[in-house]
């Protein structure tokens, strides 16, 4: 081979690596020790995982953004299935804490569900790829970003396989921005109190006036029933005076007339005693 040629290859390789990669393609890398517990296991495994993390440069305000994870097992340690196994459909959940940043402390993302069944004592296999975590600020800021959790299970709630960092101390944090003013885009829960001026209400529970009626009892004119039945409930007829029937009256004027009668006699006989002595 030429020289020339040579030369030129190894200008090109190193233009190559000068050239920084592009905007939002640089990672951050960390190996977290993961311990690792499984329901019935009584000793927790110990595994390491490189676990490198992708800052969004475009997050905004009120809107998801993501933050991309891509683990793999590190110096020949991988996480097995517990004894039971792990049923078909069986995903990763992994997580990153966040913290420094107002209103959000971490985000969330899912790999692709197993196909099969993973026998006991079977490794476990890590998302082949980037797992897409997302979450959302509600106000600009920033905070440091570092890996969380790794779960496995067919729900993000039950998880089967649960493991928590364990060198969190020994980890370098990234650094997630999410540029704006700062003011917050949710609106208050709570309304501002408005006072109203002007001519009151009248309260619908306000006492109503009362009036008062006064009824005044008319006196039956004699003589004059008005078709009132006077017999009291269960009793007998009462009779006499303006109250009594037709023919009781009757007796009583023919009383009255035999009384004038005998009066006016006695009179005459006064008068005619009186002239006979004169």
């Amino acid at each position: 081979m030429r020289p020339r040629p040579l030369i030129l290859a190894a200008v090109a390789a190193t233009s190559i690596a000068l050239v920084p990669p592009p905007a939002g393609a640089a990672r951050s890398t960390n190996v977290v020790e993961y311990s690792c517990t499984a329901e019935g296991v009584a000793q927790p495994q110990s595994i390491k995982v490189t676990v490198e993390l992708t800052m969004p440069t475009d997050a905004q305000v009120g809107q998801q953004l993501t933050i991309e994870w891509l683990g793999t097992y590190a110096e020949g340690t991988a996480l097995t299935a517990p004894p039971a196994g792990l049923p078909a459909g069986t995903k990763a959940y992994a997580y990153v804490g966040i913290s420094g940043y107002q209103g959000l402390t971490s985000a969330t993302g899912v790999g692709p569900e197993s196909t099969a069944a993973i026998e006991a004592g079977e490794t476990v296999p890590l998302p082949q790829g980037v797992v897409e975590l997302k979450t959302t600020a509600n106000s600009a800021g920033s905070g440091s970003v570092l890996p969380g959790a790794l779960n496995f299970g067919t729900t993000p709630t039950e998880p089967l396989v649960e493991c928590e960092v364990a060198n969190r101390d020994a980890l370098t944090p990234d650094t997630l921005t999410v540029p704006g003013t700062g003011g917050s885009t949710s609106p208050s829960a709570t309304p501002s109190a408005t006072t109203t001026t002007g001519t009151p209400t009248p309260s619908a529970t306000s006492p109503r006036p009362t009036r008062t009626v006064t009824e005044t009892a008319t006196a039956p004119v004699p003589g004059d029933d008005g078709g009132v039945d006077r017999t009291p409930t269960g009793g007998a007829a009462t009779g006499a005076g303006g109250e009594a029937g037709p023919d009781a009256r009757l007796v009583v004027l023919a009383g009255l007339l035999v009384t004038f009668a005998a009066g006016a006699g006695l009179l005459l006989r006064r008068r005619s005693v009186g002239r006979t002595r004169a």
